[in-house]
């Protein structure tokens, strides 16, 4: 896939400063490219300054972008979180939101960009260092973004939401199907 999708905002966390986000992906050998675009009033948004890229937890409580990837036929589940700063981090979860633990991955590459009315994040991925990941597998994805307003309200933003809370983890919001290379 390397059409833009449109990321929802979940209807419990409207963020007036964003009119769209869109994402997309493309898989090419054992590298997933990711790319997210903001357009609104960014300066309204709180998104932290490019800084050297490194491993950091506890991104989604504040801005950052989020990838769920599956492999076909499998229950286990990696989550990605990119902030704007250049933090990122790694989880593998055996099944929904258990088991989940910090897999050794290779470094994304990540790269920042924005004015006055548009943001955007691209991202390069190993999917090599991933096994269950790389090679042949189909992957199933799923794209969201958490962003952070400046008065400090997160609103949640992903391909589909299907409960009262915003849950990145459901599976029915892993909605992109990236067949093997």
């Amino acid at each position: 896939m390397n059409d833009h999708v449109d990321l929802i905002s979940h209807p419990a966390t409207p963020c007036m400063a964003v009119h769209r986000i869109q994402a997309s992906l493309l898989r090419e050998a054992a590298i997933l490219r990711l790319s997210y675009r903001i357009e609104g009033d960014i300066a309204a948004l709180r998104l932290p300054p490019p800084a050297e890229t490194h491993r950091r937890d506890s991104l989604w409580q504040h801005s950052c972008f989020e990838a769920f990837l599956r492999a076909d036929e499998r229950q286990s589940y990696y989550e990605f979180n990119f902030a704007p700063s250049g933090a990122w981090a790694a989880y593998r979860f055996d099944e929904r939101r258990r088991g989940g633990s910090a897999p050794d991955v290779t470094m994304p590459s990540i790269e920042c960009r924005g004015d006055a009315v548009s943001f955007e994040m691209r991202v390069e991925l190993a999917l090599d260092a991933t096994p269950e990941l790389g090679g042949q597998a189909t992957l199933h994805a799923g794209l969201g973004a958490v962003i952070e307003d400046a008065r400090g309200m997160l609103s949640y933003w992903a391909l589909a939401h299907g409960a009262a809370q915003p849950d990145f983890h459901d599976p029915a919001t892993f909605r992109i199907r990236l067949a093997a290379p």
